[in-house]
């Protein structure tokens, strides 16, 4: 991109401040800074006088899960079929690993934190056993699709290979980047991270399936004959991926997607439920939960809303190749972004400041027909380490890691 059409396309978007230092910089910084231009998509932010309009929900009634009782019932028949399609080379998984280890206070990509007490143990290290437990018991290896994002892209990359992909065969792990987009303040304007670097952050986890076809990986998906994709996050230590009985169990029921789902431990834990939104799957987040769909029962006077989404989906690829065309909601959520100021001097602020602008997974699985909400147990399959201490911590995660016979 030229300085001519970086000018163009700022002023289009009313961001010309981006370009306030271009002549104080180096020919290697200039470069960097219009290559970051023609990389960020600017539209976005052209949603944020509809920010309310787009957290609208449309009516929201129940979805009924495949409940634990039921699926042991039928394990043999739907391990039977998982494994059928993964000895064929039909699944493969997607690890989402975009993100920082900023809130457990690490300055490095989230799956390399080491939660050992007694020795190492990796967040990624335990994700690739979990995954690895599934090819020796299969006899076959599974394509592992590894996100990264621009942030950490070099570092995931090098720390896997020096620790040898913890046992797992590097022809079948392949990566690529999450697209980017920028972080503004709350009247629009883009916040600059550095004199030649837009505060840009990853475009939220509902953007894999672009990178992947953006980053042409759709083209080994469709090589290799991969018929389904196993979509999960970097942080739940505990997660099952290429779980031959879920994948089974979805396989069986003929749907286009399934979730992985745990019963809530209390009607406002914060988690994402599984429901109908007019009349389609989807998935309602903890903040839009109504007392009135919290306290709502179904015909067995349970809970309605009762099974939270754990960010473990199984995707039928050729349902996926249908969204690629369709734009996902965009979420816009307030954050606290670090910034340069008029100074120049770095500011990372202590309360939110502005907004990122995401696309999120579960958005995905309204696009499809039809979805299997797919009940695990949470202390055999949920570790999720969001924080230091407290709930969903390294804290709690090590405790349950304990509780599942895994030795850190």
């Amino acid at each position: 991109m030229t300085y001519q059409d970086a000018y163009k396309k700022l002023e289009a978007a009313g961001q010309l401040h981006v370009l306030k230092h271009y002549d104080s910089l180096s020919e290697p910084q200039k470069k960097g800074l219009l290559e970051d231009i023609a990389l960020t998509d600017f539209s976005v932010l052209s949603y944020l006088e509809k920010r309310e309009e787009l957290m609208k929900k449309g009516v929201i009634t129940p979805l009924a899960a495949m409940e634990i009782p039921e699926i042991e019932k039928s394990r043999a028949w739907f391990e039977e079929l998982g494994y059928r399609a993964i000895r064929q080379g039909h699944v493969g998984t997607v690890l989402l690993a975009g993100g920082m280890g900023t809130r457990l206070g690490y300055d490095e990509p989230k799956g390399m934190y080491d939660i050992g007490i007694t020795k190492s143990v990796y967040i990624f290290e335990r994700i690739i056993s979990n995954l690895l437990d599934v090819v020796q018991k299969a006899s076959a290896w599974i394509h592992l699709f590894i996100m990264t994002s621009d942030k950490n892209h070099e570092r995931t990359v090098a720390f896997l290979a020096e620790h040898d992909y913890f046992g797992y065969k590097p022809g079948y792990i392949h990566f690529f980047r999450q697209e980017m987009a920028p972080a503004s303040d709350y009247t629009g304007k883009v916040y600059m991270e550095r004199p030649d670097k837009i505060a840009n952050s990853p475009n939220g986890n509902g953007g894999w399936y672009s990178s992947m076809a953006n980053g042409r990986i759709l083209e080994i998906v469709k090589n290799r004959g991969i018929e389904w994709l196993n979509v999960f996050a970097v942080d739940n230590v505990l997660q099952r991926m290429a779980d031959p009985c879920f994948v089974g169990a979805v396989i069986a029921r003929g749907c286009s997607c399934g979730a992985k789902v745990v019963k809530k431990n209390a009607p406002d834990e914060k988690v994402g439920v599984m429901c109908l939104e007019d009349g389609r799957p989807s998935i309602v987040e903890y903040y839009d939960l109504t007392d009135e769909l919290m306290n709502a029962k179904n015909e067995k006077g349970e809970p309605a809303y009762n099974f939270g989404a754990i960010l473990n989906y199984l995707f039928q690829v050729k349902a996926l190749e249908q969204t690629i065309s369709k734009k996902l909601p965009l979420h816009i959520v307030e954050k606290k972004i670090p910034y340069m100021d008029e100074d120049g001097n770095y500011v990372k602020p202590e309360k939110p400041n502005g907004y990122k602008y995401e696309t999120l997974v579960l958005d995905m699985v309204h696009m499809m027909d039809s979805c299997l909400p797919y009940e695990v147990d949470r202390e055999h399959e949920f570790a999720p380490i969001k924080n230091m201490t407290g709930i969903d911590s390294v804290e709690t995660a090590r405790v349950l890691c304990g509780k599942n016979g895994i030795i850190l």
